[in-house]
C-alpha cells in the first residue's frame, strides 16, 4: 500500500489561484460543481479548457471542484458527485456538448518548499535561438541547461495561468537524461514562481513514473490531490 503525506493547510496563495481557475474552492461536500466563465474564455496557450477539476486530498478524500461552463452546469450537477463512477466521462461529454472530450485525471502537486541546491540553469527569452520549438509556446522567460558548445540540453517553461500560480513543464534530451537536470530545473524554477509571489504547481500523468520521481526530488510530494481535465494519458 502506497502511504501519502498528509496533507498541510493549502498555501492562501493556492486558494487563491483554486478559486479564480475554476470558480470555487474549496470543496462543498465530495464534489462541487462550478459554473464558471472561465472555461469559456482562453488558457495561457489561447486554448478553451470545457473542463477542468481539482481534487484534494488523499485519493481525493477533501472533496473535489469540477469547473464547467456556466450553461452545463446544471446537467453535470445531475450526473451525481462520483467522478470515477463508470460511465461517468461518456455522461460528462454528453452533458458539455460537442466538441468531444476524452475526460480523465492525473496527478496534481503544488510545493511551498522546493529542494535547496544551485541554480544550474540560465533564464532566457522564449525568442532566443537556443531555446527548442517545445518551449517557445510558454508565457513567460525560459530555464535551460546548456552544454559546452552552447546547445540546449534540458530546459524547464512556466505556465502562467493567473498571478498566484504557476505551472512548471521540464524536458531532457535523450542522451542528457539521468544526470539530475530536470530535478535541479525543476527546483530552480520553483524556488522563483515562490520569489515571485506565486506558487508553483507541477502535473503529470499518472502513469509517468519518471516525470514522478522528478517531482518528488524537487521538493513537490504526491499528497493524493489529482487534476480532471480533457486528459491525454501519456503513450
Amino acid at each position: 500500500m502506497t502511504h501519502l503525506p498528509s496533507s498541510p493547510p493549502t498555501p492562501a496563495r493556492l486558494v487563491v489561484h483554486l478559486r479564480s481557475r475554476l470558480g470555487a474552492w474549496p470543496p462543498q461536500g465530495p464534489l462541487t460543481v462550478a459554473g464558471s466563465p472561465a472555461r469559456l474564455a482562453p488558457g495561457w496557450d489561447g486554448r478553451v479548457e470545457r473542463v477542468l477539476g481539482v481534487a484534494a486530498g488523499a485519493g481525493g478524500a477533501g472533496g473535489a471542484v469540477l469547473s464547467v461552463p456556466p450553461d452545463a452546469a446544471d446537467a453535470v450537477r445531475a450526473l451525481g458527485e462520483d467522478l470515477h463512477a463508470s460511465g461517468y466521462a461518456e455522461r460528462l461529454a454528453a452533458a458539455l456538448g460537442p466538441p468531444p472530450i476524452t475526460f480523465g485525471w492525473g496527478v496534481y502537486r503544488w510545493s511551498v518548499t522546493p529542494t535547496p541546491g544551485e541554480d544550474t540553469g540560465r533564464w532566457l527569452p522564449r525568442s532566443d535561438p537556443r531555446v527548442p520549438l517545445w518551449l517557445q509556446p510558454f508565457n513567460g522567460d525560459v530555464c535551460v541547461v546548456l552544454d559546452a558548445g552552447g546547445r540546449y540540453v534540458a530546459g524547464v517553461g512556466l505556465k502562467r495561468h493567473d498571478e498566484a500560480g504557476w505551472e512548471i513543464a521540464v524536458g531532457t534530451a535523450p542522451e542528457a537524461r539521468g544526470r539530475g537536470l530536470a530535478r535541479g530545473l525543476v527546483a530552480q524554477a520553483a524556488r522563483a514562481v515562490l520569489a515571485a509571489g506565486a506558487v508553483p504547481l507541477y502535473l503529470h500523468d499518472r502513469a509517468n513514473l519518471a516525470s514522478a520521481r522528478t517531482a518528488v526530488a524537487a521538493g513537490f510530494p504526491d499528497r493524493g490531490w489529482r487534476v480532471y481535465a480533457h486528459w491525454a494519458p501519456a503513450a
